[in-house]
């Protein structure tokens, strides 16, 4: 083969490879473009944008009168683009850069001007286009913001990125705090309203489109639209009353300021809707302070201890086992139970204070005897103690209430067949409230049946849900029971729990001469786990009961655990409390009745009273529940009917009577009158210039005098 021949060939092969490759490349770029260019323009376009979720604004949580217990407030995170359309020339930047520093350093005092300045600048000279300027800012300030140097440019030309996020606040902080709850991510378990109702409060999340930039960080394409708007969350109208709100934890922080003890909770319930209008806890801290960290009355289930009697005197009194005037030996508060078996004491019991020999069952009740409790229970059900355990389960304190808010305790109300159950002791202890676990809120709710006529209901803590003003949903209490007890066991018991008051342990403490209260103290103590009642002297202290005893309308709970100085009975120690806020609860509710006795001092005849339109009389009357009278018509008769008057009749063209007349009305009637009126003194018109019934001009001029 000659050179030329072979230098041919190298030539034509690298030239065929060369058309093949080129080839290949036509082909791969045909197939990329047309047949893969869905799937990678999909990839591209998921690489440099992506949508994120845009938080929906929380719906609010209201009190029952229509304020806000917690809101949610827009606050937003700025960042600027250090080379938009209106900087991007380093002239249009540095001219005005140190301005918008100043201003920023104005509005932030705690950074400098030189700081802003110098961040600033930094960021330009490192092109940087997401550039954090301030979390955390509020509408206000961000009104503020805009008419800045260089973000006063608009949307595109100066730079000014805006993320507007939500913050949840509470208006009156504190107040019920533990009640309203908390949203937190890391929690699974609900707090409170906030996290019961999170379905309808949360509201449903937006999206917004981000798009990568230099330095893999995503802005919004959008800057005021989100290209799926978020849908607010529906609004709360909670049970709370602000004003009984504040009350109730002023109240009970107070206590336990002067007490020191461990904790105490109150709550505070409408009867005949079960509606709970205030609820307080509180939790001794390290430091000696108090806060609201956990709700111990709906979820903090102990041995009740006396206020528990109530279940055992209906019991006995609906199965007719006793009456109240039924006798009991309570042997001076010391009462010691032996097994008949072995001759053996099997259970120490005492009262709190020698009650004396025998007394009736009532008085039994009212002085809160333990023994009184045992003997009257114990011989009656020792043999047969289902007969009682099955009444409780009638009463269903052994359920739960199914509380609108989550965390309620479990409630323990032992049987015979249950594994801790003692056949000798059991029944002697649940008598007068140990070996059985109640939160505070279960108990109040079974008090709450006595004062609701025997109508058992479970509170709630919402009334309604709203969305956009509309109601979603709307809730009642639900019926536990319809009827805890006869009619006749009934009226027995609201019988003993207002002796408790007026001649009981609550006596000198609750009772009050404005209004009456029914209740029953309880003071139980504290075990120490296995090591039993006698390891620690700590007791916990309780007031329940209802007021105005005669028509109840709010019923009541307080609960106080372990107080370290001065008295541990419930008396001394919960009935403060309630005395406290039983009472700013009765003079702030105008629908109770507030008719106080009447002292009549000196004279005592009908009052003065000023002439008047006629009209306007009536309705007084009316509104103050007087029957008008006409004087000429009744003479001589008794004021207690009513109250006479006469009704002021001129001719016209005369002058018109106006004395007894107040200024205002004299005016008024001789003004109608035509005539212009001098005014010397004050009080009540005593004379006229001109004599009633005389005949005068119209525009003539009318002394009166007022005294």
């Amino acid at each position: 083969m000659s050179i030329r021949t072979n230098i041919l060939l190298r030539v034509y092969l690298a030239f065929g490879l060369i058309l093949l490759f080129a080839l290949a490349v036509v082909i791969q770029v045909y197939r990329v473009q047309f047949i893969q260019g869905a799937k990678w323009k999909a990839m591209a376009s998921k690489l440099s944008t992506r949508y994120e979720n845009v938080e929906a604004t929380r719906g609010n949580i209201l009190s029952v009168d229509g304020a806000l217990l917690a809101t949610s407030v827009p606050e937003y995170e700025l960042h600027m683009d250090m080379f938009a359309g209106g900087i991007f020339e380093d002239k249009a930047f540095y001219s005005k850069v140190d301005s918008l520093a100043a201003k920023l350093a104005a509005l932030y005092p705690e950074k400098s001007e030189k700081y802003y300045s110098r961040m600033l600048r930094d960021a330009r000279k490192d092109s940087v286009r997401y550039q954090l300027i301030r979390r955390k800012v509020t509408f206000q300030e961000l009104k503020q913001i805009r008419k800045f140097p260089i973000f006063s440019l608009g949307k595109y030309k100066g730079g000014l990125i805006v993320l507007q996020q939500n913050r949840r606040i509470l208006p009156f902080r504190s107040l019920a705090a533990r009640t309203i709850g908390y949203k937190n991510e890391n929690v699974k378990n609900a707090v409170g309203l906030e996290g019961a109702y999170a379905s309808y409060i949360n509201g449903e999340n937006g999206k917004r489109l981000m798009q990568r930039i230099a330095g893999g960080v995503y802005v919004p394409v959008n800057d005021d639209e989100d290209e799926v708007a978020a849908k607010d969350g529906a609004d709360i109208i909670s049970t709370i009353n602000v004003n009984f709100q504040d009350v109730a934890q002023k109240a009970l922080k107070k206590q336990l300021d002067s007490i020191q003890a461990d904790f105490g909770t109150v709550v505070l319930m409408e009867v005949a809707t079960g509606e709970v209008r205030a609820i307080a806890n509180f939790t001794r801290t390290k430091e000696g302070d108090y806060q609201e960290k956990f709700n111990y009355a709906i979820g903090a289930e102990a041995e009740p201890g006396s206020t528990f009697k109530l279940a055992t005197y209906m019991t006995l009194l609906d199965q007719h086992k006793i009456d109240t005037s039924t006798k009991v030996d309570i042997q001076h508060g010391r009462y010691d139970m032996v097994n008949p078996k072995n001759g053996k004491v099997f259970l120490h019991i005492k009262d709190a204070e020698d009650g004396g020999g025998v007394i009736s069952a009532k008085r039994a009740f009212e002085e809160s005897s333990n023994v009184g409790a045992v003997k009257l229970a114990y011989p009656h059900y020792v043999n047969n103690p289902s007969e009682f355990t099955d009444a409780l389960y009638r009463y269903h304190l052994n359920e739960k209430n199914q509380l609108q808010i989550p965390g309620e305790g479990q409630p323990l109300i032992k049987n015979p067949s249950s594994r801790s159950w003692n056949k000798l002791q059991s029944i002697a202890q649940m008598a007068y409230g140990y070996e059985s676990k109640l939160s505070p809120l279960q108990m109040l709710t079974f008090y709450n049946s006595v004062a609701n006529n025997g109508k058992e209901i479970a509170p709630i803590f919402v009334k309604e849900i709203r969305s956009m003003g509309n109601t979603v949903e709307r809730f009642q209490a639900r019926v536990i029971n319809e009827k805890v007890c006869s009619d006749e066991t009934l009226a027995k018991i609201k019988g003993l729990l207002e002796g408790v008051v007026l001649e009981g342990t609550g006596k000198l403490v609750i009772k009050n001469k404005l209004y009456s209260v029914a209740g029953k103290t309880g003071t139980a103590q504290i075990a120490n786990g296995a090591l039993g009642y006698g390891a620690k002297d700590a007791h916990q202290a309780s007031f329940c009961g209802y007021f105005p005893a005669d028509h109840p309308k709010y019923s009541m709970i307080v609960v106080i655990s372990n107080p370290r100085v001065g008295s541990h009975l419930a008396a001394h120690v919960a009935g403060p409390v309630f005395r406290l806020i039983a009472d700013r609860v009765f003079a702030s509710d105008l629908e109770l009745n507030h008719a106080a006795p009447v002292h009549l001092v000196g004279n005592t005849t009908m009052p003065k009273t000023k002439q008047g339109n006629l009209a306007a009389i009536k309705k007084v009357y009316s509104k103050l529940g007087v029957k008008p009278l006409y004087a000429s018509a009744n003479a001589g008769l008794d004021t207690t009917e009513g109250v006479p008057f006469d009704e002021v009749k001129y001719k016209p063209g005369t002058v018109p009577t106006v004395t007894g007349m107040s200024l205002s009305d004299a005016l008024y009637v001789l003004g109608n009158a035509g005539y212009k009126v001098g005014v010397k003194g004050s009080g009540v018109v005593t004379t006229q210039s001109v004599t009633a019934g005389s005949v005068a001009p119209k525009g003539a001029k009318i002394f009166i005098e007022l005294q």
